[in-house]
């Protein structure tokens, strides 16, 4: 086998060059996702309570126009997080709730778990994007379309009636002769419980964890 020629240098391309710092077109959809992850990353900065379109282009490196080519208004990219929050969470509420209640106990006792485990998958989703605490919590959506912040009590509204369904079991094992009111007490209270954490952990700049003594707050509310 005989040694091969060294390779020599190719002849530069001046063509190619002058090409090369031009940026790859983002593929369909790519860019509405890099918009919303741009916006949930700037909500996560202090004072992020009002971000304009400008700002937010400039963080992106593109004109105004480029954003309004992918959402109509601001108001559509904040339904964007919210649409984001509300399939990541109730995605993962659908899987609690249909987890077999006879596995580990009685109905009452898995009442108990599903509602423990639905609230602390809250306050984990909003540890792990802080951000979207800022919608969940209403501080991002201040100075927004009205409705953007009635979408999100609707969110609330059925955490709460998920969490009510799941205990009205406990309340009934517990001989109550009213489960279903029963049942809504204890939903309101660990509905309120986990917007209160939300809205401490915006407000302290995420340095308070939401899930900060979870298990003995659990423990005196369930």
């Amino acid at each position: 086998m005989t040694d091969a020629e060294p390779l020599s240098p190719p002849e530069p391309n001046v063509q190619a060059e002058a090409a090369a710092p031009a940026r790859k077109r983002p593929k369909p959809g790519e860019r509405r996702v890099q918009i919303l992850q741009a916006l949930a990353t700037m909500l996560e900065q202090p004072g992020a309570e009002r971000i304009t379109t400008a700002a937010l282009a400039a963080k992106l490196e593109v004109s105004e126009a480029a954003l309004y080519r992918h959402f109509a208004s601001k108001a559509q990219m904040f339904e964007g997080l919210i649409e984001f929050i509300e399939q990541s969470v109730f995605t993962l509420v659908g899987q609690i709730v249909e987890r077999d209640p006879a596995v580990n106990g009685s109905a009452a006792e898995a009442g108990v778990r599903q509602a423990a485990r639905i609230v602390s998958m809250l306050l984990q989703f909003a540890e792990r994007n802080p951000g979207m605490t800022r919608v969940m919590v209403g501080d991002a959506l201040v100075y927004e379309n009205e409705r953007l912040q009635q979408r999100m009590n609707q969110f609330f509204d059925k955490i709460e009636a998920t969490l009510k369904q799941s205990l009205r079991s406990v309340s009934e094992a517990n001989g109550s002769a009213t489960p279903t009111v029963d049942a809504q007490v204890r939903a309101s209270l660990l509905t309120a419980f986990v917007v209160g954490r939300l809205q401490r952990f915006a407000r302290s700049g995420f340095r308070r964890a939401p899930s900060e003594h979870l298990e003995a707050s659990l423990a005196c509310m369930l």
